[in-house]
């Protein structure tokens, strides 16, 4: 079974030190860190890791700011570690995407459970993004072609069986999708 990658970052080397000497003890695989917001996204973008790690409080790009970029590009699930926790805090960290929030100074034993669940909610989160995109792939495939449909019934005098089935033929003889063709025949009509 491969390692979980990581991506850490704290403005502070000491505490990267520390969280990275801990991951390691848990198996994790660190793959990069970085000291600030602006770092860690670019590291992310490049490295691609499983989830990041880190504090919210960072120069250049605060953590919640960086955790908002990574989620919106779907780049890595992010935890903060952080000593902050107030509400308005919390309440940003929800907004921004943020999968799990640990609260400084943290025990060991919480870790491992909480980069777990974190990995398997943001693997949930894609899974529905695959979902709602092929349904909406499905719906616009479905219009098209009853659009399509339509023309053949209007143009050629077919029943709606029939010009659905010719749309079908000629996508098995084309070896084209279903779609493409009656992308086609929309804009055949429109000529």
């Amino acid at each position: 079974m491969p390692q979980t990658r990581l991506v850490i970052a704290d403005d502070e080397s000491i505490i990267r030190m520390n969280l990275k000497e801990t991951l390691v003890s848990l198996g994790y695989l660190v793959v990069g860190e970085a000291g600030d917001g602006v770092s860690v996204i670019n590291l992310a973008r490049e490295l691609r890791p499983d989830l990041v790690l880190m504090d919210i409080k960072m120069p250049k790009l605060d953590g919640i700011q960086a955790a908002r970029i990574l989620t919106e590009e779907k780049i890595a699930p992010v935890l903060l570690l952080t000593a902050y926790s107030d509400r308005d805090l919390v309440e940003r960290a929800k907004e921004a995407g943020v999968v799990n929030y640990i609260v400084k100074p943290f025990r060991e034993a919480e870790l491992l459970p909480a980069i777990e669940i974190a990995i398997a909610r943001y693997q949930e989160f894609l899974e529905m993004d695959r979902q709602v995109a092929d349904l909406k792939e499905t719906l616009e495939t479905r219009k098209l072609v009853e659009r399509a449909k339509g023309i053949l019934m209007d143009t050629q005098g077919l029943k709606e069986a029939e010009a659905f089935r010719k749309i079908q033929q000629l996508s098995m003889n084309t070896r084209k999708s279903m779609k493409e063709i009656a992308q086609a025949i929309l804009l055949a009509h429109e000529i």
